[in-house]
This record gives C-alpha cells, sequence and structure tokens, in this order.
C-alpha cells in the first residue's frame, strides 16, 4: 500500500468528486490516461498526486511495477475556507468563501 496525499488544495471538494469517480478502483497507466484528457482544475492535481503516489511506491520498494498498480482508493475531505470580503451597499461588506480541499491517494499492487 502506497499512498500521497495533498493538503490545503485550492479547489472545492464538490468539484472534485466527478473527477474522482472516474479513476477510483483502475490502474494508474488507464487513470493518466482519463486525466489527461479532462480540462478541468481538480484533475490535473489528480494527476500529479498519482504520479507523486507512483514515484513514493518506487522508492520504497525497487522491484514494484508501475503497470501493475492501481488507484485502491482516492479520498477527498473538506479543508478550511478563505474568508475574503467584497464590499456592498451602503458600507456593508458580503463574505465570500473560498473552499480548500485535502486529497489522499492509496495505490496497490495488483
Amino acid at each position: 500500500m502506497y499512498q500521497a496525499t495533498a493538503r490545503y488544495v485550492r479547489v472545492s471538494a464538490q468539484k472534485s468528486v466527478r473527477v474522482i469517480d472516474l479513476v477510483q478502483k483502475k490502474y494508474v497507466n488507464e487513470a493518466l490516461n482519463n486525466l489527461a484528457f479532462m480540462p478541468n482544475k481538480p484533475a490535473r492535481i489528480i494527476e500529479k498526486l498519482i504520479k507523486s503516489a507512483v514515484a513514493n511506491a518506487q522508492n520504497v520498494d525497487k522491484n514494484v511495477d508501475a503497470k501493475r498498480l492501481y488507484v485502491k482508493e482516492l479520498r477527498i475531505g473538506k479543508g478550511p475556507h478563505l474568508r475574503r470580503f467584497q464590499p456592498k451597499a451602503m458600507g456593508r461588506a458580503g463574505r465570500i468563501l473560498k473552499p480548500l480541499s485535502h486529497f489522499t491517494v492509496v495505490l496497490e499492487e495488483k
């Protein structure tokens, strides 16, 4: 079991769920091919994270074959919100919440 994490990523967890569903339980090569053709931001982040997990696997165990690794688990958790304020009418301020997320990829060899 090999893993990689990315914390405090500036993308909402809700938008990332669509990408996660297409990648989970697939071989690494197939997952990376699917992610390469997705136009959204979470796809780039998850692609980079899977590559990092493969590098971690090869660093820990020299005999591991990258072709036999598959994405066992891909978790996303909600992080804190960046709070920004925008001026509104009559001297008031409107709050803008910019969400952050935490990603974890777990790879396993079949």
